[in-house]
């Protein structure tokens, strides 16, 4: 028999599977559209009101800035990479939130990789239709986050800077806290200090404590009729009684000729950010990472299996059991579908094996869906057959996925988990076989991984098990989601059978007659409340994930991903620490 890695399969449409995909499809179309609205920002009296000042919005302004002229607006049918390449993050944060203030699309910011003059770049742009770009609470999260982003990958970062500064009424939950407004400024020094080009334009009001951020870049630029000052005209009026114009106080004329602050004064937008692509274009190259890159060809090398097949993997529905093989979305990534699969027979609920994307490569781990047969190894029923659920992590399955983790740092392997879990296998059994000592060793090499770590959730991602396959609390370089995934500490059937349970105890203690239908309503309310929060864009909202992508996307989403990584030359020193064994 002929040795081949390839893996996958021609995916043959059912009418499972083009019920799927209708399903995906109609929910990435309803979510698409909402993203549409959070691109609009503040509306179009507020964009009419930034153009009456001779401004563009973030937006436009990121369209001259990268190395595309397209917009960067998705049309419909279009998703997190955008027209012209744009990978927007954060596009969902704060959706939902301070609806007593107007709301705060995008939370007031446009963050996301783009290619300037060839260069991938973090760009960090204020939207200043978003009640004039002020900073609400999840604002400064959005931008540490580029910040984090951008410093744990040694990114350049350009910000374009049209902010009033903190949203006052929110000033106690914006101001004073270790992840809030002013550890920006701590990561610009910080950045600065490791080698990380960081540029700003500023292209409208820079006041109070923000006007610290272009000050600590590198490079500064602004335009004619934007501000700079820690103190406008008024408040300096109240505060010590003198008078002064706002372009004597901190216009681009006094900060280029009298203060010094300004590196470079331009015209107006366009020719600003033409200076900064320009600017840009000077960064010399520095060193990338030591991870094993072959020659790649987009045609030759891309997957044997068409994207397009994933739509019919899942069912969307909250609360549906999908079953199916883990390995075809893996075929659909990888380039030419080719694929080392580590213990191909041991611990089959979870997948891991070596595979290259955009030449790059990759450790992949991943849940398996699909119901498995094994021999118990330990405990009461040491010898005998078992079934295994798919997207369950079992005792051999935590082992193995431990030491391939521990092997990738070992051979400097960047790290790429695909979650649908369900969590940890539970029972007399499991724990005879020392479950809670393999999912500790799975955790440890998790947290003790130096390589990069990049999460991709296509369905369920729940308790434990999101914590062993590298969730937010892991520090992935990225996390993305597929619009199937689902995000809690269980699903919410199960969250549902138990606190109505206990709500109808608690009511019938205090008097209350609960019938049978009471409780199916109470059942209903609380899983209704578990299904939202468990939807991604609650947590996209809460920056839990860093895109909402389509699964047609994912492998132009990964490649751009570790590109970003590669921007870091430097691996710290691998230690595992003391291990259960």
């Amino acid at each position: 028999m002929a040795f081949s890695r390839v893996i996958g399969t021609e995916l043959k449409v059912t009418g499972k599977s083009a019920k799927n995909a209708a399903a995906v499809k109609e929910l990435i179309a309803e979510i698409r559209k909402q993203e549409q609205g959070i691109r609009a920002g503040g509306g179009e009296k507020a964009v009419a009101a930034q153009r009456a000042k001779g401004r563009l919005t973030a937006r436009e302004r990121i369209g001259l800035l990268v190395d595309s002229v397209e917009t960067h607006v998705p049309e419909a049918g279009h998703g997190a990479l955008g027209i012209a390449g744009f990978l927007e993050l954060g596009l969902w944060a704060a959706h939902g939130m301070y609806a007593e203030w107007g709301g705060a699309p995008g939370a007031g910011v446009v963050c996301g990789l783009g290619r300037v003059q060839g260069k991938l770049c973090m760009i960090v742009a204020n939207d200043a239709t978003v009640k004039a770009g002020a900073f609400f609470p999840m604002t400064a999260k959005k931008v540490l986050r580029a910040q984090a982003i951008a410093l744990e990958n040694r990114i350049p970062t350009l910000y374009l800077v049209d902010s009033a500064g903190v949203f006052l009424p929110l000033q106690e939950e914006v101001f004073p806290d270790q992840d809030d407004f002013g550890r920006v400024f701590r990561n610009n020094a910080v950045m600065s200090s490791l080698g990380v080009p960081q540029m700003t334009a500023i292209m409208g009001m820079c006041v109070a404590g923000g006007a610290y951020l272009p000050v600590m870049t590198d490079t500064v630029l602004m335009t004619e009729g934007s501000g700079l000052f820690l103190a406008g005209p008024a408040l300096v009026q109240a505060a010590i009684g003198q008078k002064t114009p706002a372009e004597e106080l901190g216009g681009a004329a006094m900060h280029a000729e009298i203060s010094g602050t300004v590196d470079y004064k331009e015209a107006d937008d366009p020719a600003c950010l033409e200076r900064m692509r320009s600017l840009v274009g000077m960064i010399g190259a520095r060193a990338e990472a030591p991870f094993s890159r072959a020659e790649f060809d987009a045609v030759a090398d891309a997957p044997k299996f068409a994207a397009e097949d994933l739509y019919g993997l899942l069912d969307p529905a909250s609360g549906a059991s999908n079953v199916y093989d883990m390995h075809e979305v893996i075929a659909r990534v990888l380039d030419r579908s080719e694929f080392d699969e580590y213990k191909v027979e041991f611990g089959r609920t979870v997948i891991c094996g070596y595979g290259r994307i955009d030449g790059r490569a990759v450790g992949i781990v991943a849940n398996q869906k699909l119901n498995q047969t094994q021999t118990v190894a330990m405990g009461p029923m040491a010898g005998t057959k078992r079934i295994e659920v798919g997207g369950v992590i079992y005792t051999e399955a935590a082992q193995k996925a431990a030491r391939f983790i521990m092997d990738c740092n070992q051979n400097l392997v960047p790290l790429i988990f695909l979650h649908d879990v369900n969590g940890f296998m539970v029972g007399k059994d499991a724990e005879w076989s020392g479950i809670i000592r393999a999912g500790a060793k799975m955790v440890s090499a998790v947290s003790t991984s130096v390589v990069p770590k990049i999460t991709v959730i296509v369905g369920g991602s729940f308790g434990a098990g999101h914590y062993a396959m590298c969730g937010k609390a892991y520090d992935p370089r990225f996390i993305f989601a597929w619009p199937t995934a689902r995000y809690a500490v269980m699903g919410g059937a199960a969250a549902a059978n138990t606190l109505a349970e206990i709500k109808a105890k608690q009511m019938e203690r205090a008097g209350e007659t609960v019938s049978d239908e009471r409780r199916q309503e109470l059942w209903a309310e609380i899983k209704a409340g578990y299904d939202a929060a468990a939807d991604p864009r609650y947590g996209a909202a809460r920056l839990w994930v860093d895109a909402i992508i389509d699964p047609v996307e994912t492998r132009e989403v990964l490649m751009v991903a570790l590109e970003a990584c590669a921007l870091n030359p430097e691996v710290a020193k691998w230690n595992v620490g003391v291990m259960q064994t």
